[in-house]
């Protein structure tokens, strides 16, 4: 049951964008340009991210939508649940388990991160942009779980699985947002990088 009394019964994240688009509709761009913008992390990569973030958060509909959008790029909902159970169990590439160590110690306990976990992450190969991108995606997710739990809207596995749907297919600029930058989509596409699916050992 939403939180907030104007929200219905059944709310979803749509609604809430909907019912508050001038505050919630600025979030859209930057989402965009974090999630599938250039960067040294594939979208795969920061989707798995975004769904160990919300995971970890326990956030039901964003860790419900976006471990379905990181399936999408390839990433089992199985190294999902052993990642959030054991990083160095999962069957994930070995420099990934830095960065998810990193954004799990962030996001649970920030006031305690120091140079010796940057100094692991940056062992492990990436560089500053990479490590900047993780912790964005971090911040923002941690931003919508509280968002999302705040107001009291969990969904169905119908809604998280349309959610996905969409931002597989659209973006993070759907809506309103998505309409009014299409046309400068249009223009950029030929110069935006390619979709690269993350590889995960199975």
């Amino acid at each position: 049951m939403p939180l907030l009394r104007s929200l219905p019964a059944d709310a979803t994240l749509v609604d809430l964008r909907r019912m508050f688009a001038d505050l919630l509709d600025k979030l859209r761009p930057y989402a965009e340009r974090l999630m599938r913008g250039p960067s040294a992390l594939t979208p795969g990569e920061r989707e798995l991210i975004a769904a160990f973030v919300s995971g970890a958060n326990s956030c039901r509909y964003c860790y419900g939508a976006h471990s379905r959008v990181a399936r999408a790029f390839g990433v089992d909902e199985a190294v999902l649940v052993t990642l959030l159970d054991d990083i160095e169990a999962a069957p994930v590439d070995n420099r990934l388990k830095p960065m998810l160590r990193y954004v799990r110690k962030l996001t649970e306990t920030p006031n305690r991160m120091t140079e010796a976990d940057a100094a692991a992450v940056y062992e492990a190969g990436w560089n500053d942009e990479a490590l900047l991108h993780a912790i964005a995606v971090c911040a923002y997710f941690n931003n919508m779980n509280r968002l999302v739990e705040g107001t009291g809207i969990v969904g169905t596995s119908e809604h998280y699985s349309v959610a996905a749907q969409r931002l597989v297919k659209q973006g993070y600029l759907r809506g309103s947002a998505h309409r009014s930058q299409k046309s400068r989509s249009r223009r950029k596409s030929k110069s935006s990088p390619r979709r690269r699916r993350t590889k995960f050992k199975g």
